[in-house]
Formats: C-alpha cells, sequence, structure tokens
C-alpha cells in the first residue's frame, strides 16, 4: 500500500521523525523559507500535517493543501494553528495535552523556589568568590505562603496538587469559576495578584490573553510578590515586567517563556532577581517521547479510525 504523504512544518524530534518516515511518506518543509511556489506546485500532494506549538499552521499553508485531511501537531498550545480555518475544512487538529502536565508543574516549582530562595543567584555568588567576603544575604520562605494561579486547567491544577506539599493556599483566576474546585476563585487577575506571594501564568496563550499580565497587575503584586511564567511570552508584558524588576516594584520574577523566543531582550541579563529558562518545562526525555508518541498516535488513530486520539477542543 502506499504510504499516505505527510508534510512536516519544521524539525521535530529525531525519534518522532524517524517513526514518522517508517509510516509515512514524509517531506520536511523549511518555516523560513518562502514555500509558497513549491506548496503550489506540490501542496495537492499531502494529506497529513505534522507541526508543533512553535511552526504551527498558518491559514495560508492550511489553504496551500487542498487535500489536507489531518493536523498532528507537537505540543500543547495550539494558538499558532489557524484552528479555525481547519474546522472550517472539517480537519481535525491533534495535540499532546496531558503527557507533559507533570514536568510543566515541576518547572513551575522549580522557578518558584530559584527566585524565592535565590539559588541560581546563590550559585554565582559563590563561582564568583563572594562567600569569601561575606554571607549572603537572606531570601524568602516558601513553605505556608499564597499561591495564585492564572489558568486552572490541566496544568494549573497540577501545580495546585503540588502546592500542597508545601503547605501553600492556593487561589486562582479563570475566564469562569470552576464548578467544584477546592480553591477560591478570585473574580479578578488584580485581585488574585493583590492577595498572592506568588502568581503563576499557566493560561492559554493567544490573542485573548495577549498582556494580561501588564503594569497594573504587577503594581499589585507588589514589591515582595514573584511571578512565575511557564505558559507563553505573549501573556505578559514583558516591557512592563523589566520595568517593575528594575524598580523593585515586583520581588522577582522566573521566566521560561518570552515574547520573540529565542530572543530574549539581553535587560535582563543584568537582573539577579529572575531567573531565565529556554523554553524547557516539558524538556524531559520522558515527557518528549509520550509527547512523540501521540503525534504518532493522533496520525494512526485517524487513518485508521477517522478521528484523532486527542483533538483541539
Amino acid at each position: 500500500m502506499t504510504k499516505p504523504r505527510i508534510l512536516q512544518k519544521g524539525r521535530l524530534l529525531p525519534q518522532l521523525e524517524s517513526a514518522l518516515a517508517q509510516a509515512y511518506d514524509v517531506h520536511v518543509l523549511d518555516p523560513d523559507k518562502d514555500n509558497s511556489a513549491w506548496l503550489a506546485e506540490h501542496g495537492h500532494a499531502f494529506v497529513g500535517l505534522t507541526s508543533s506549538a512553535r511552526y504551527g499552521a498558518e491559514r495560508a499553508l492550511i489553504d496551500a493543501l487542498p487535500n489536507l485531511r489531518v493536523i498532528s501537531s507537537f505540543g500543547v498550545g495550539y494558538e499558532t494553528i489557524d484552528v479555525a480555518r481547519a474546522r472550517e475544512r472539517g480537519i481535525p487538529v491533534g495535540y499532546t495535552p496531558d503527557v507533559l502536565n507533570d514536568c510543566v508543574a515541576d518547572t513551575a516549582f522549580g522557578l518558584l523556589m530559584d527566585v524565592a530562595r535565590r539559588f541560581s543567584a546563590a550559585d554565582r555568588f559563590v563561582r564568583r568568590g563572594d562567600w569569601l567576603k561575606g554571607q549572603y544575604p537572606l531570601t524568602t520562605r516558601i513553605s505556608g505562603k499564597k499561591l495564585g494561579i492564572l489558568g486552572m486547567g490541566r496544568i494549573g491544577r497540577v501545580i495546585a496538587r503540588r502546592a500542597s506539599g508545601f503547605d501553600m493556599e492556593v487561589r486562582y483566576h479563570n475566564r469562569r469559576e470552576l464548578q467544584g474546585s477546592p480553591h477560591a476563585y478570585e473574580a479578578t487577575l488584580k485581585g488574585l495578584a493583590r492577595w498572592a506571594d506568588f502568581l503563576v501564568v499557566a493560561s492559554a496563550g493567544g490573542p485573548e490573553t495577549r498582556k494580561l499580565v501588564d503594569a497594573g497587575v504587577l503594581d499589585a503584586l507588589g514589591p515582595e510578590g514573584f511571578l512565575i511564567n511557564i505558559s507563553r511570552g505573549s501573556v505578559v508584558d514583558e516591557a512592563a515586567l523589566l520595568e517593575a524588576l528594575r524598580e523593585g516594584r515586583i520581588a522577582g520574577a522566573g521566566l521560561d517563556v518570552f515574547e520573540k523566543e529565542p530572543q530574549v531582550p539581553e535587560a535582563f541579563f543584568a537582573l539577579d532577581n529572575v531567573v531565565l529558562l529556554p523554553h524547557v518545562a516539558s524538556a524531559t526525555r520522558e515527557t518528549r517521547q509520550a509527547m512523540a508518541d501521540l503525534v504518532i498516535e493522533n496520525l494512526r488513530s485517524f487513518f485508521g479510525e477517522g478521528r484523532v486520539k486527542v483533538a483541539v477542543p
């Protein structure tokens, strides 16, 4: 039998690319090139599209594939995929939620602990030889503090469970209150920030949440409050955050994501009250393998049963 032809946008994990190549006839599309002429000539040949949360699938690409039947994305974010256009054409979109919840929640708490106790800064203190000159300054306790979560979804709920091990009180803000949640709901984000010692951003990206955490929210969080972002860089007003960190209007921040990755504003580099990670929240061997397996399973399920295993809601 002829293998279904799959267009792959951008590079994926080597083991995922190998598995895709075994099951399908795959062509890799370089997202940094103008592929419009090539797609006009060859786009009709592809029935499937694989991509990632980083590269997505814009309307023009979907429309350049007239015989496209399924999209399978590596990642939990889907704001870079024109899901509305896919729905208009009856194309199911598979993605990889849940399998990364634990590692992302672990990273959120790793950042929280690091910025509050200033572990990375203390490491630099030792390496510079400054311990020979005096003791390291006191830091902030974590246990028993108040944790606010923006976005009580799959990942937010796991973060809340992690907080119980630190005897933290948890409240959250969503677009709407969750029925049956054991945690108190704050009707406004500013209200949540004002209450919290730590504000963790775990919401979805996209236009609806763009710069939701703005200067007003940061001022509500206050000079003893910490911001943690393991969501999307677009959710936080990066310029306002830089200003708040410089001026001491918040105590610190732990960031795994940025507005224009991998470009990170160099002004962050000079600040000791911020911890910077290169978008690695789900980057463990175990989790990335589970995500890769689900990309394959979504395709296998579609071509075998007519539906992806886990579809974008």
